[in-house]
Order: C-alpha cells, then structure tokens, then sequence
C-alpha cells in the first residue's frame, strides 16, 4: 500500500544537509524521517528539562494542597 504524505520545504545549509543524509544512511532510513525523530527527540529533551526545573510556589500550594 502506498502512503502519501504532505511534505514541504526547509532550508538549511550544505553541512547540515550532509550531516542529516550520513546520519540517515548509518540508521537505515530516510532523511525524513531522521528529521522526525530529530524533531521528537528535542521535544523530549525540553519535557525532560521542563520537569527537572523547580517548582513554583503555586504548583508548591497545589501538591500540597488537601484533599476533600
């Protein structure tokens, strides 16, 4: 079965471009989807980095809030 994605253009220089192509030809897959989980894998780092921060004192007063 043959899938059809919306795709679309991004601009980014030559050294990038190749840095993308060999790491895809080492995973065995497509520029693409190396983007993909490039892009996820950030995304994943700022939650991690979200959830390593301090909490606020109003997110303090909420956990420590009691229950009925």
């Amino acid at each position: 079965m043959l899938f059809c994605m919306h795709s679309t253009s991004v601009r980014i220089d030559a050294s990038t471009h190749d840095d993308l192509k060999r790491l895809a030809a080492q995973m065995n897959t497509t520029v693409g989807n190396t983007v993909t989980l490039a892009v996820r894998a950030l995304r994943q780092e700022r939650v991690g980095a979200d959830l390593r921060s301090p909490l606020r004192d109003d997110e303090e007063m909420w956990l420590g809030a009691e229950l009925g």
